[in-house]
């Protein structure tokens, strides 16, 4: 499918590895320029954008912590400079550290928090103003299911992503007469080389929780966030698309 991204510039925090990498890949694919925003993996993010630039397209990495405001608004306006303005933006980063509630501490609270609400936060406030100018701009937002149904051991990251949910939903109505687009994907256990191991120690009791009997891939993700960048997404707005093998039926 043709989605004719051609000529539009995508940013993706968190878009050197994992998901975010796969999402970068895509939205390149499909046409797109592409910002690879990294904090710590600059070599992963300029492997993603020697790819896209193998396969003939344009890509720039830009370090940036979402979780500092200042940070942000500095890249935002560089990928903006740089490629002429911004159409496509996915919140992809994050953090999340599995734990029994009451082992946590306000430290880790303040940091998953940070980087997943105030990121959001940071990221939106950052880039509104070129999405509207656009004049059909999308803004898209990835999170994790326990954010609608609540999980054991992420009681912290589940709540502030709850807020990336009502954050995107909010923005939809108010972004709307502008052309722009907000929705939010909910993804399921995505197998990444950040919990292999535990994943690898819990796979049969995880994937009795999926109908389709697996967890899910990085690859799984990105084309759905290139049909909500497209012009074909522009008449979903304010929606939580779930994508996470039928953990999430809500």
């Amino acid at each position: 499918m043709d989605l004719n991204l051609k000529g539009k510039v995508a940013l993706v925090t968190g878009g050197a590895r994992d998901v975010g990498r796969e999402i970068s890949l895509a939205l390149a694919g499909e046409g797109a320029m592409v910002a690879v925003n990294y904090r710590n993996s600059a070599e992963e993010a300029q492997a993603v954008v020697d790819e896209i630039a193998a396969r003939g397209g344009r890509a720039k990495a830009y370090k940036a912590d979402v979780a500092d405001l200042a940070e942000v608004k500095t890249m935002v306006d560089a990928v903006a400079a740089d490629f002429g303005g911004l159409d496509i933006v996915v919140n992809n980063a994050g953090l999340a550290i599995r734990q029994k509630f009451t082992d946590s501490t306000q430290k880790e609270w303040k940091s998953q928090i940070d980087t997943c609400l105030y990121g959001a936060i940071h990221l939106a406030h950052a880039a509104v103003p070129y999405l509207e100018k656009s004049g059909n701009g999308r803004l898209i937002a990835v999170v994790g299911d326990s954010s609608r149904v609540g999980e054991s051991g992420l009681a912290i990251v589940a709540a502030a992503r709850a807020g990336v949910i009502a954050l995107m939903k909010s923005l939809a109505r108010e972004l709307g007469r502008s052309g722009v687009t907000a929705n939010t994907i909910s993804l399921g256990l995505i197998e990444t080389a950040h919990d292999k191991s535990w994943v690898e120690a819990n796979r049969d009791k995880l994937t009795k929780f999926y109908p389709l009997r697996r967890l899910g891939q990085p690859e799984d993700i990105a084309p759905t966030v290139a049909l909500l960048a497209s012009p074909k997404g522009s008449w979903i707005t304010g929606q939580v698309v779930s994508i996470s093998g039928g953990f999430c039926m809500v």
